[in-house]
């Protein structure tokens, strides 16, 4: 055969796929109305296991293990569209819904806002940056915020979680999975770092840097450059701003904090050096998170954590589920559970809108599936 009539009997065959396709999705159809009618749930491992031994044995190899994967997904989707037909007024969706309603049109200009860090920090300048008129309370760590905003005591709260130079705060995602909270919006802040110090110190002199672990890693040429010339000793503490503050309080000329120019101002030091991150263009992305569900007009980010089966290709089959439905997969964030035997949290954020409502039918299968899965929010990235 040449080329062409191989592809005629493959269209053929095609055509015939498709006819089949269409007849076992009314029998999925017809098996939904009848687990709702008697009370069953969608996923029945136990047939599903069975169909697959069936359908291995039948293709022998080497094509069993290609077939696995061809009804893995056929699973996949019969069981979506059996969710769709059974779960129209699932409990997420009822959230959803009343969020959408009660969410005003116009993001708040002025609120308590919860920020880890002092005067100075860029949590803060995150803060300043999505509302004209923030009351900001400062705490000591990370899951002071979280604590905060899950408390009522500040309506909204700013996380630094992903820097482009230096990738995830590690500390942010471990907290979200013990702390109930949303993500209303993120901002993104283009973060230039300086070399602050008291006003009679010289480059020269300096033995000691302190700031942040991201601080430090997004300015590791700098330091190393720097290493090369002294024994420099690097002091790892909570908040850039405050190693600002620890540096003015210090008395020293012969320590310096990574920190920004508003610390310069505030804390009366001098810029040794400007710039020194490794990239200009070092942006860190921070969430605004509140207690309740707030979805506002243009909405097009989701953020969801779930866990997976520990089986081969769990993984897999949820990023086929998000490609053949067309959503750009824009962060997978995995972290260890504590405690369990290789096990993980994921994090997903896709470019999607719960207003689309094959999204909204996947994230309610979602939430009604066996495995942990938070909806974190439907939110606007400025």
């Amino acid at each position: 055969m040449n080329i062409q009539e191989i592809r005629e009997k493959i269209d053929n065959i095609d055509n015939d796929l498709c006819d089949l396709f269409s007849e076992r999705m009314d029998l999925a159809l017809a098996m939904a109305k009848y687990k709702k009618e008697n009370g069953l749930a969608v996923l029945d491992q136990s047939r599903e296991n069975q169909v697959l031994h069936r359908i291995t044995d039948r293709l022998g190899e080497p094509l069993d293990k290609y077939g696995r994967i061809l009804f893995n997904t056929m699973f996949d989707v019969s069981r979506a569209y059996q969710h769709s037909c059974m779960e129209s007024n699932s409990e997420l969706r009822e959230r959803i819904r009343k969020a959408l309603e009660d969410t005003p049109q116009l993001f708040p200009e002025k609120a308590t806002v919860a920020c880890q860090g002092i005067e100075g920090a860029f949590s803060q300048a995150a803060a300043e940056k999505l509302f004209a008129f923030p009351t900001i309370m400062f705490f000591s760590g990370f899951e002071s915020v979280f604590n905060a905003v899950e408390k009522g005591l500040c309506k909204y709260g700013l996380l630094p979680i992903e820097n482009s130079s230096y990738g995830s705060v590690g500390r942010v995602y471990d907290l979200m999975k013990s702390h109930k909270f949303n993500i209303a919006r993120v901002v993104r802040m283009k973060i230039s770092h300086k070399l602050l110090a008291s006003p009679k110190a010289k480059l020269e002199d300096i033995t000691e840097i302190i700031s942040h672990e991201q601080a430090i890693g997004q300015c590791a040429d700098f330091i190393q450059q720097l290493g090369e010339t002294r024994d420099l000793k690097i002091t790892i503490c909570e908040n850039t701003a405050l190693a600002a503050e620890r540096v003015a309080k210090s008395g020293r000329t012969d320590i310096a904090a990574i920190s920004s120019r508003e610390c310069a101002g505030i804390y009366g030091l001098q810029i040794l050096s400007e710039n020194i991150q490794i990239s200009d263009n070092n942006y860190t992305r921070f969430i605004c998170i509140s207690k309740d569900l707030e979805i506002y007009p243009g909405a097009s980010k989701i953020s969801l954590m779930l866990t997976l089966p520990h089986r081969p290709m769990s993984l897999y089959r949820m990023l086929a589920r998000f490609s053949a439905m067309g959503l750009n997969l824009t962060k997978l964030e995995s972290r260890n559970i504590p405690g369990s035997d290789f096990e993980f949290m994921f994090y997903f954020d896709i470019e999607a809108s719960v207003l689309q409502e094959e999204v909204l039918d996947l994230l309610c299968e979602l939430d009604l599936s066996p495995e942990t899965f938070v909806f974190l929010g439907n939110y606007v990235e400025l």
